[in-house]
C-alpha cells in the first residue's frame, strides 16, 4: 500500500508539471486579445477602403452633369433635366458596357472616375452655372467661341476688379444680358457643359480677355473703347 501511494503521488507531480501555470495562461490570454484587436482594426480598414455602390450622389445637379457628359459622348439622347430616370440608367449601362466596366447602372467609383465626375458640391455648382451662362449667351456660336465665353467669366474671377467667385461674377448686376432677358433660365446642353469643363480645365481662347460683345448688336459706346484681342465667331473679345 505504501508503494502504491508513492506511485500515485509521483504521477500527480508529473501531471502538475504538464499543466500550464497561471502566468502562462495570462500571457496566452493577452496574446489572444492582441490578435483579435489587430484583426478587428484590419477589418475596419479594409471595409472602409472598399468602393461603395454609389460614390456620387444622384441629386439634381450631379445627375445633370452625368447626363451632360453622357450626352456629349452620344449615350444620352433625352433632355438634360437632372432626373435619374430609366433613360439615364440605360445610358450609364451602355457606357459601362463599352468601357468594360461592371454594368450596374449606378454612379459607382469606376464609372464616375471614367466620366470625370466628382461629388464636390461647389465644383458641380460652378460647372452647372458656367454651362448655363455659356448656353444662354453663346449657344449659337462655334465651340471655341462657347469656351471663350466661359474663359471670360473665369478671367473675371481671377481679376481684382470683379467678384472673386464664379457665382459672384455671373450674378453681378448687369454683367450679362442673359440674366435679364430670361435666357439664363434655359437648361444647358451637353456641348455647353463640355465647353464649361474645357474652360475650367484652363483652355482660354481669348488670351486673358475680360469682356466680349457682338459688334452687330452692342449699343454701349464704352465697350467699343476696349482693346480688341481676338474675334471668334460673332463675338469680339477684349480687355
Amino acid at each position: 500500500m505504501k508503494q502504491k501511494n508513492k506511485k500515485s503521488e509521483k504521477d500527480l507531480n508529473i501531471l502538475d508539471e504538464q499543466k500550464p501555470t497561471s502566468g502562462a495562461k495570462r500571457i496566452f490570454a493577452i496574446s489572444m486579445v492582441f490578435v483579435l484587436t489587430i484583426v478587428s482594426i484590419l477589418s475596419v480598414i479594409v471595409v472602409g477602403n472598399l468602393p461603395s455602390e454609389e460614390v456620387v450622389t444622384a441629386n439634381v445637379t450631379n445627375t445633370r452633369i452625368v447626363q451632360a457628359k453622357l450626352s456629349s459622348l452620344g449615350y444620352f439622347k433625352d433632355e438634360i433635366d437632372g432626373i435619374f430616370d430609366t433613360a439615364t440608367i440605360e445610358a450609364i449601362k451602355q457606357y459601362q458596357a463599352d468601357r468594360n466596366l461592371n454594368i450596374t447602372g449606378s454612379l459607382d467609383m469606376a464609372t464616375t472616375t471614367a466620366l470625370g465626375v466628382t461629388d464636390n458640391t461647389q465644383a458641380n455648382t460652378d460647372l452647372y452655372l458656367l454651362a448655363k451662362l455659356i448656353y444662354s449667351e453663346a449657344r449659337g456660336e462655334v465651340y471655341e467661341g462657347q469656351v471663350a465665353v466661359g474663359a471670360v467669366v473665369l478671367n473675371r474671377v481671377d481679376d481684382a476688379g470683379f467678384p472673386n467667385t464664379l457665382q459672384g461674377v455671373i450674378y453681378q448686376p448687369w454683367a450679362f444680358t442673359a440674366l435679364h432677358d430670361g435666357q439664363f433660365n434655359l437648361e444647358p446642353n451637353g456641348t455647353a457643359y463640355q465647353a464649361a469643363q474645357d474652360a475650367m480645365n484652363g483652355w482660354d481662347p481669348t488670351y486673358g480677355c475680360l469682356f466680349y460683345y457682338n459688334p452687330r448688336t452692342a449699343t454701349s459706346s464704352w465697350i467699343f473703347s476696349r482693346q480688341i484681342i481676338v474675334t471668334i465667331g460673332n463675338h469680339v473679345f477684349c480687355v
